[in-house]
């Protein structure tokens, strides 16, 4: 998880508002969006694997990610106009609070099973495996963005 931010970080570093608000079309994702999102799914994983809970019933965590969380249209109304050191920021603040938690827990605990929605069964390791693997695609999806992007 580490190594992928740092790539994140890598990829996206010194964009100017102009870049991260950048929509190819109306069905589009601002790459600020995407980091949004991407932070937004450490939020709700937090909530899922160490609070037992789901994020949409924190009413201060919905004002904040719900958003993000989802990106559709009002993501690409709401999330603009920020500068690049906003968003990592964010992610990292984030991040940060992922891996304090991270750091109570024991190697068991990755394999410790839940059920969830149709009596599936899955263990922590999956659902930080999903966080993980979302940002790789969204960081690819970032990258392919910029490769069409108009220059400034």
């Amino acid at each position: 998880m580490l190594r992928c931010r740092e790539r994140t970080i890598q990829l996206v570093q010194g964009l100017s508002i102009a870049q991260l608000d950048y929509l190819v079309d109306a069905q589009d994702n601002s790459i600020g969006a995407l980091l949004l999102h991407i932070a937004s799914l450490d939020v709700a994983f937090q909530e899922i694997t160490f609070r037992n809970r789901n994020f949409l019933d924190v009413p201060e965590l919905v004002a904040k990610w719900q958003v993000p969380g989802y990106l559709d249209e009002p993501a690409r109304q709401q999330l603009r106009g920020d500068p690049i050191d906003y968003y990592l920021r964010e992610m990292a603040i984030v991040r940060e609070a992922t891996l304090a938690q991270f750091r109570q827990y024991d190697d068991a605990w990755l394999w410790r099973e839940s059920q969830e929605g149709d009596n599936l069964s899955i263990n922590t390791y999956h659902f930080w495996y999903h966080v993980y693997e979302d940002e790789i695609n969204h960081r690819g999806e970032i990258g392919w963005k910029l490769s069409r992007m108009p220059t400034e």
